[in-house]
């Protein structure tokens, strides 16, 4: 029954994940393992988003909110008063704007290299992905990027950039903007890691979608809580694409809580740009500036395989950029953990 399955499953892989803990505590001996792959946030989420998640449980036997409302109204608190949707992590809110906007057999960009999933999702979709390519630094060149999107329904930009760290400049978003045919997707799943703000774009272009998590710095990883800021069209529309309930009651009220709690963001916030500094300074290799909770590392003459093999026998989850479509073979990627891993991994980095 195998001749069912869609090619795009069968002629290649799907989103690549790092090793798991337990797998790599058992291989080599370590009672807890250095969490430094997946970007998490090291420390637990908000008492606020804790209080609320437990309050929601109390009421599972009922469907949620299908358009999470109570989340939306703190998200307007928090942000102001844009369009908000929202979806279980910003995976889900990007395969919803893609079966929204795209036809099977239409085009998709995607500035590379960067978070594969654009490409996994718009493929699932029957799209054709074109990938552009960054410059030699890993910035955009706006009008390369306009040109080879040309015909494009929809076109994903990450910033700050998933490896890289770097972000985009606010003017060359705008010339995108100014220029391209189609719908900008605007991934800023890192920006409250970096000093730059691309909200006020909402006011102004009716071709931006900005999406966001609460993955990252609220620390809600394991509840899959994503949104964005739409334009007033294109929201009724994204309703009507969207699966039923996806976003479940528990992870839309810890979401509301944690955005509460700026003590918290101020907190992680401090502790992420503390230790990319350190990791600037006194990772051997060369290391990228970055505007995430992330650097990404030139471990060349070595391989990012064959470093993140090394690390994991010394106790530290890293990510091998391999997978990464358009870099090279020779990166790694590194996020903050807490200060005891973020320790080992220098120690253990060092020794290589």
């Amino acid at each position: 029954m195998r001749r069912l399955v869609r090619a795009c499953y069968t002629g290649a892989s799907g989103y690549s994940y790092a090793k798991k803990a337990g797998d790599v505590a058992r291989e080599h001996g370590f009672d807890r393992v250095a969490l430094l792959a997946s970007n998490e946030n090291p420390r637990p989420p908000s008492p606020a988003a804790i209080e609320a998640a437990t309050a929601a449980l109390r009421e599972t036997n009922r469907y949620p909110d299908e358009r999470a409302s109570a989340l939306v109204e703190a998200l307007r608190r928090y942000h102001g008063d844009y369009r908000f949707v929202a979806g279980a992590g910003m995976d889900g809110v990007i395969e919803t704007v893609i079966r929204t906007i795209v036809e099977p057999g239409e085009t998709v960009a995607a500035s590379t290299p960067t978070f594969s999933f654009y490409g996994i999702a718009a493929a699932a979709h029957g799209a054709q992905v074109v990938n552009v390519p960054r410059r030699d630094d890993f910035s955009v060149d706006p009008a390369a990027f306009v040109e080879a999107s040309r015909g494009a329904k929809l076109a994903f930009l990450c910033t700050p950039n998933n490896p890289t760290g770097n972000s985009v400049p606010l003017e060359d978003v705008e010339t995108i903007l100014e220029e391209m045919d189609g719908l900008l997707f605007l991934d800023n799943a890192y920006v409250d890691f970096a000093d730059i703000d691309y909200r006020p774009l909402m006011r102004r272009y009716e071709n931006l979608v900005i999406g966001r998590t609460m993955s990252k710095i609220f620390a809600l990883a394991g509840l899959r809580v994503g949104y964005a800021f739409v334009p007033t069209w294109l929201e009724p529309f994204y309703q009507r694409a969207a699966t039923p309930f996806a976003l479940n009651a528990v992870s839309a009220a810890a979401a509301a809580g944690a955005l509460a709690d700026t003590d918290q963001v101020r907190g992680t916030l401090d502790h992420v740009r503390e230790w990319r500094r350190r990791f600037l300074e006194e990772v051997p290799f060369r290391v990228y500036s970055s505007d995430a909770n992330f650097v990404m590392i030139d471990v060349e003459p070595h391989t990012g395989d064959e470093v993140t093999e090394r690390l994991a026998a010394e106790g530290v989850i890293v990510r091998s950029c391999t997978s990464f479509p358009g870099l090279g073979n020779h990166y790694i990627r590194v996020c903050i953990g807490e200060d005891w891993e973020n320790i080992r991994f220098l120690e253990a980095i060092t020794k290589i």
